[in-house]
Formats: structure tokens, C-alpha cells, sequence
């Protein structure tokens, strides 16, 4: 990433296959669509590392991908620090009443007490968290 970002402008993250690639799994395969979750502290421990590299070199940084166009996982994209999220036009509705009802912040501190968490996903973790602040996911 260092050697990188001293030569580009921007970054894209494609979440559907660095997804595929990071679990080296077929998203596409139903067989084993379940064996792991985006919301996962190794998937987003790695896609902290991206936004943080970003950030300490002011590249802008872009996520696209069905990620993005969750509400929940938009959340989660949105505590890491990424702050451009492309998605389909029938996301937007969901995903911008979700940002209208977050802290950024609180979500921010909240990741950071669950990355190095050994579980298997997040999702649930984040979805109470979402429940009790009212945060529309």
C-alpha cells in the first residue's frame, strides 16, 4: 500500500472481489455462501487498514460493491472511514436514511473495541448496536 499510494490519486475498493479473494471462496457459489460474512473483524480489519492508509496520505478513497448499498454494512464501511460508497440506485434510500440516523464517531469507537474479537461475524454485534441507538439499518 505505501509504495502505492505515493503514485495514485485515488483508490476504488471493488468489496465483491476482494471479498472473494480475501476468503478465497466463489461468491457466487451457494454452497458456500455461508461460510463467511463481509461483517467479519478479519474482513474489516482489512478494510480498516485501506481506509486508514488512505487517510494518513490524504488519496481518496471509494468503495463499490454490494457492500455498500447495505444499510448495516454501510454502517460498518462508514466506522472504518470510508466516506464515498457507490451503489445501485434502489440502495440509496436505505443507505442514506441510515446515514441521516448515525454518529460517525460512536460507530467509529465501537469497531474499534470489536476488531481483534476472535467471532466468526459481526453482524449481529453491530445490528444491537444499530437496534439500541436507533440507527435506521
Amino acid at each position: 500500500m505505501p509504495a502505492l499510494l505515493e503514485r495514485v490519486d485515488f483508490i476504488s475498493v471493488g468489496s465483491n472481489d476482494l471479498m472473494q479473494f480475501l476468503f478465497a471462496c466463489d461468491r457466487g457459489s451457494t454452497r458456500l455462501s455461508g461460510r463467511y460474512d463481509v461483517l467479519s473483524p478479519s474482513a474489516l480489519s482489512f478494510l480498516n487498514r485501506i481506509a486508514q492508509s488512505c487517510t494518513r496520505r490524504q488519496v481518496t478513497l471509494t468503495l463499490c460493491g454490494e457492500m455498500a448499498g447495505r444499510p448495516l454494512e454501510a454502517m460498518a464501511l462508514i466506522g472504518l472511514g470510508f466516506r464515498r460508497l457507490s451503489m445501485s440506485p434502489s440502495a440509496i434510500g436505505p443507505v442514506k436514511a441510515m446515514l441521516r440516523s448515525l454518529d460517525a464517531s460512536e460507530v467509529a469507537a465501537f469497531l474499534d473495541t470489536l476488531l481483534d474479537l476472535p467471532d466468526r461475524a459481526l453482524r449481529s454485534r453491530l445490528a444491537a448496536f444499530a437496534r439500541d441507538r436507533d440507527i435506521a439499518v
